[in-house]
């Protein structure tokens, strides 16, 4: 049962939480295990999930493997795969809300369009689609990037007379037996619903701008002898867990050290299209002309042997407009089809989403992050927001590694400020300006020498002034003590006035 929405008068709490994902969830749970039970969690969806709610399409799944894209305090044997499918992640988040009774918290169907900081009160007033006004003294943006399609404007598509979606907006009506489908776009998404319709329709005509590297997937099933011993010896599930992570992690060393070290992995990339695609054409196009890791490293099984049938074409060119029912590339090729498919990603480096947020003085988050380049102290704190913290904020996404774990590194770090800010009575927080741009400075001097800025590609991972504003360019483990404890000096405070004592008092 989730929260009730109360319409009239506001509605007043200590901590208000915009999103329901990992990271609103493991926000939830942790500040109610910690014994704060004043918050509310908003949600615009009808249901929790987050980006495992909203992306649906077929074939959806992770690319992390499962034991370690879970929180590491609900650590679940029952995985079925090693990577799991999105129904799977999202049972296992529905799991974790009622094990910890955080869904009465809740408020589906209600979502924040503006949140505004009032200085004389130190409190975010926020205001949603339905009406309700919600006054909070701590703001918690946990809106993922992984949520909101990004579609590119097409001339002609207003006007195309078959049917088109995006990925995350999957039209599970429509039946793609025997239809003729264009699909713009070969990034994680497209990798994986792409084998899933090959299968089913008469034709399908890939457009694809920049081939990307696909490495194999090790996927396998894991049965219940497996879900049987990580029951039965809690221990050995952990021990999985470190192995992963460690195997995952020692990716960064490539990854932000010393480039040259993926050559490495293109053999592989290069060996796995040999043995899947026999057609040297074929080869040739979906070969890609960059390091590997530029761009985001997929993995996948079936993404080649889809791409050799006899029904599908790759295009090595972007979709240039659309004329009736035809699709025309920026070659001049024109192809008729019935229905058009975009698997063009999603606004990452727009980390809080269409929710309008001003700050002191009524600065604007936005505009602010369109001057800058999002920016923020540890992807958390925003210079001129006192009182607003961010999970998975700018420079907190990862190209090797498990989101959750840098979650989690956020989600501690901000109980630390919460704790702070009880013990020392203090009304507000807000990061200095110098410490902001002192931080930003060193992780943009540490971009220079990764992969993202050196292997000759343009990636999702860089805004339109070509800024990296998404990635964390280091270890993961190196986020994790950045963030292992909130160092007061780093931010304005302003305390709570101490009541005068009065003197019988004093003296008794």
């Amino acid at each position: 049962m989730s929260a009730p929405i109360n319409k009239g008068k506001p509605q007043k709490v200590k901590i208000a939480i915009i999103g329901t994902g990992f990271a609103g969830l493991g926000m939830a749970i942790l500040l109610k295990q910690s014994g704060e039970n004043d918050f509310i969690v908003l949600e615009k969806e009808s249901g929790l999930g987050g980006t495992w709610r909203v992306n649906h399409y077929p074939g959806c799944a992770c690319d992390v493997p499962s034991h370690l894209y879970s929180f590491s305090f609900e650590k679940s044997p029952y995985w079925k795969r090693m990577y799991a499918s999105q129904p799977e992640i999202l049972a296992y988040l529905e799991k974790c809300a009622d094990k910890y009774a955080v869904r009465s918290h809740i408020q589906f169907d209600n979502e924040v369009t503006k949140a505004q900081y009032k200085e004389d009160a130190n409190e975010w007033h926020l205001q949603t689609r339905g009406g309700q006004r919600i006054h909070a003294q701590v703001l918690i943006s946990a809106i993922g990037g992984l949520s909101r399609a990004s579609t590119p404007e097409v001339p002609g598509l207003d006007s195309f007379t078959g049917t088109t979606f995006h990925s995350q907006q999957w039209n599970h009506d429509y039946d793609l037996s025997g239809k003729r489908v264009a699909v713009v776009g070969t990034g994680a998404s497209a990798i994986q619903f792409v084998p899933q319709i090959a299968k089913d329709v008469e034709e399908l005509h890939l457009f694809q701008r920049t081939a990307p590297w696909v490495l194999p997937k090790p996927d396998w099933k894991l049965g219940k002898p497996v879900q049987g011993l990580f029951k039965r010896l809690p221990r050995s599930m952990t021990a999985l867990r470190g192995i992963i992570y460690a195997a995952q992690e020692s990716q960064a060393v490539a990854f932000t050290l010393n480039p040259k070290l993926l050559k490495a992995g293109q053999l592989l990339g290069n060996r796995h299209i040999r043995s899947k695609i026999k057609d040297k054409q074929l080869r040739a196009k979906v070969t890609p002309n960059y390091l590997l890791g530029c761009k985001r490293v997929l993995l996948s099984n079936d993404y080649y042997p889809a791409l050799a049938r006899d029904n599908v074409d790759v295009l090595t060119t972007g979709l240039q407009e659309v004329r009736g029912k035809t699709v025309v590339g920026q070659d001049g090729s024109e192809q008729e089809v019935d229905a058009i498919i975009f698997g063009t990603g999603f606004a990452v480096s727009d980390p809080i989403g269409p929710v309008q947020i001003l700050g002191r003085d009524g600065l604007d988050l936005r505009d602010e992050f369109k001057r800058t380049g999002a920016e923020a102290y540890l992807g958390s704190a925003v210079a001129g927001f006192p009182n607003l913290f961010l999970i998975v904020g700018p420079n907190t996404g990862l190209g090797h590694n498990s989101m959750v774990y840098m979650i989690e590194s956020q989600v501690a770090y901000i109980l630390a400020a919460l704790k702070t800010m009880q013990q020392r009575r203090l009304l507000s927080v807000e990061v200095r300006e110098s410490v902001q741009n002192g931080y930003n400075e060193m992780l943009q001097s540490k971009q220079a020498d990764t992969v993202w800025a050196t292997g000759g590609c343009k990636s999702w991972y860089l805004d339109e002034n070509g800024k990296n504003v998404t990635l964390w360019p280091g270890f993961t483990w190196q986020f994790r003590r950045h963030t292992s404890q909130f160092r007061a000096l780093d931010y304005q405070v302003q305390r709570q006035a101490i009541p005068k004592t009065e003197p019988a008092l004093a003296a008794a």
